[in-house]
This record gives structure tokens, C-alpha cells and sequence, in this order.
């Protein structure tokens, strides 16, 4: 694991302009020499970074990178939030306070050392290259008024995706955001449930935005980026302003409502229904139809003729070889 030192994070900053510096000048801001300068660049190229040498020029980024600024995300969304360069888990910092928070609470970091998806799977999560945010929630009325949340937050996405001009995206059941059929953004929601029935809730998300080819030939499924669908850079700290925007109004909508008043939003977006699927189920698989879902958030299956109900957790959707 990557020890993302002060000398490391400011090194990170002065080369964010996309500009050539060279590794005398940089040596000096840090007050290193130009070999330690050397030793942090390789370091920072395995947390994403892409970073040329050039001889008489220096080093630079193959873009300019723009960091998250806390102040002007809160500005955009009402939310309070926290930026960090580097956390082990976005979600796991804000359950380890969950019962200091208030509502809507969020984080971000530009690097996860420890970043993870449903399933125990980690999340691929290089510098500064996509959002990986986690907010807090609680409800009153305990767990069980939390069936359905991760397919509400797929919406917040799918709508934060359409007001950027990013057509055809999809939701795969339980909590994926696919763009024409790659997957775009991952939804972990995590509950602490107490004894006097309060239920607290950690919502993470981790939305592509420019991913690094590198971290790219790593993911072992098809994938795309904000980038890949629009003509022009995204300004993340608006991107990151208008998901929560968006996240909070669902959350609100989903306490007044429940999750009943999402089902034709969400199975409008499905991105497999009426396709032939694989539910799998621990080591047992289920072959049929998918034919969107219900109105506690329950995949229904076609098999032979017959429509059934299937709720989430450790589960896994994907479309069966045909």
C-alpha cells in the first residue's frame, strides 16, 4: 500500500497545471534532490498518475488534473463535505463516525488505498481520476424501510448522467449504472441498524470519469467514462455538486414516499429487461428473463412461464450466453 506522504501530495499539486517542471525546481519547492524527485514520480505512476520525462524539460501530467475543493462542492449542493487526498475507504471513514454525522454528510477522496465494491470486491481507484464519495443517511423507521435504497441511488446517478448530455444509460439490478451496455458507476450502500430501531446508512459511489489506461486493462469487465461519452472535460467539482444534489432529493423523496414511487423510473432505465439472464445465488444459478422489478425493489424472474421475486445481497446479474 502506497504511503501517500505530505512531500508525495504536494509533488501532486505542483504538477496538477499539466505544465513541465523540472525536477531541479520541483526538488527545491520540496527541498529534496532531483534523484528523491525521481523515486516520487515512480511512486506516484502506481497510484494512476500518467507522468512524462522529458530531458531538458522536466516532468508533467499528460493533462492538467483538477482536485476536489470541498468549499466549492458545498457551494454547489448545500452539502457539507470533506475532501481528502488519500483515504483507506471513503465509505469506511464515515462509518467509523456514522453516529456523529448528520444527514447528507459527504466525503470525498481523490485516492482509495482500500477502495471496495459489493461482494468484497475492490474498487480500482487511481488518483485523482473519478469521483469515489460516500454520505451519510439515517432512518427513523429502521432497516427495514431500506429496501430498494441502492436502486434509488442508481437513479440519482442516471439522472446526474442525463443532465450532462450522456444518453442511454442504464441500471443494472442491484446497483450498477451502465452507458450502452458498460458499466459506468458502482452503488455500496452499508447499514449499521441499532438497537432502538434508527438505522444509519453509508451510501458510496464510484463514478468513472477519466480512467487511466493503465487501471483500465485491470477491470475484467466492459467499461466506459464520463469522458469517453461527452466532447468535452467535466469539471469534477460541478459533477461531484450536481450527483449530490440530485442524491439528497432522491434520499428525501424515498423517506416521504418510499421506494414504490421509483419503480417506472427505474424499470424505464433497466438496462436487461426482457433479456435471457443469470441470477446467480451463492453456487446456485437461475436461468430466465428478466422483467424489471417490483415495488420493494425485487428482481422479477421469468422461468418457464412463471414470474418470481428475488431480493438482493449476495447476488450477482449478468446476462446468459445466448
Amino acid at each position: 500500500m502506497v504511503n501517500m506522504t505530505a512531500s508525495r501530495q504536494q509533488l501532486i499539486r505542483l504538477l496538477a497545471d499539466g505544465e513541465f517542471h523540472s525536477g531541479e525546481a520541483l526538488g527545491a519547492t520540496l527541498g529534496v534532490s532531483r534523484m528523491a524527485v525521481s523515486k516520487q514520480i515512480k511512486v506516484l505512476e502506481t497510484i494512476g498518475l500518467d507522468v512524462f520525462k522529458v530531458t531538458g524539460k522536466g516532468y508533467k501530467l499528460s493533462a492538467p488534473l483538477q482536485l476536489l475543493d470541498a468549499e466549492l462542492i458545498t457551494a454547489g449542493s448545500g452539502v457539507t463535505v470533506e475532501s481528502h487526498q488519500v483515504l483507506g475507504s471513503t465509505n469506511q471513514h464515515l462509518l467509523d463516525k456514522a453516529a456523529l454525522l448528520h444527514k447528507g454528510h459527504s466525503c470525498f477522496a481523490e485516492y482509495q488505498t482500500a477502495g471496495r465494491g459489493r461482494r468484497g470486491k475492490k474498487w480500482e481507484s487511481p488518483y485523482g481520476a473519478h469521483l469515489y464519495t460516500s454520505t451519510y443517511w439515517s432512518l427513523d423507521a429502521g432497516i427495514q424501510a431500506a429496501s430498494g435504497l441502492s436502486l434509488v441511488i442508481g437513479i440519482a446517478v442516471a439522472r446526474t448522467l442525463t443532465d450532462l448530455g450522456i444518453a442511454n444509460t442504464q441500471l443494472k439490478w442491484p446497483n450498477d449504472v451502465y452507458v450502452d451496455g458498460k458499466k459506468i458507476a458502482g452503488v455500496l450502500v452499508e447499514i449499521i441498524a441499532t438497537a432502538g430501531g434508527e438505522c444509519h446508512l453509508v451510501i458510496g459511489l464510484g463514478l468513472n470519469v477519466n480512467m487511466p489506461l493503465q487501471a483500465g486493462l485491470e477491470i475484467d469487465q466492459a467499461w466506459t467514462d464520463i469522458n469517453q461519452q461527452l466532447p468535452h472535460a467535466i469539471d469534477r467539482n460541478a459533477l461531484a455538486s450536481r450527483y449530490l444534489t440530485h442524491l439528497i432529493k432522491v434520499l428525501t423523496d424515498f423517506e416521504s414516499f418510499g421506494f414504490g414511487h421509483f419503480v417506472e423510473e427505474w424499470n424505464c432505465c433497466d438496462a436487461f429487461r426482457d433479456s435471457p439472464v443469470v441470477l446467480t445465488i451463492g453456487n446456485n444459478k437461475k436461468y430466465g428473463i428478466a422483467k424489471g422489478i417490483d415495488h420493494s425493489g425485487a428482481l422479477l424472474l421469468e422461468m418457464d412461464g412463471v414470474i418470481s421475486p428475488y431480493v438482493g445481497g449476495e447476488v450477482s446479474l449478468r446476462h446468459a450466453e445466448t
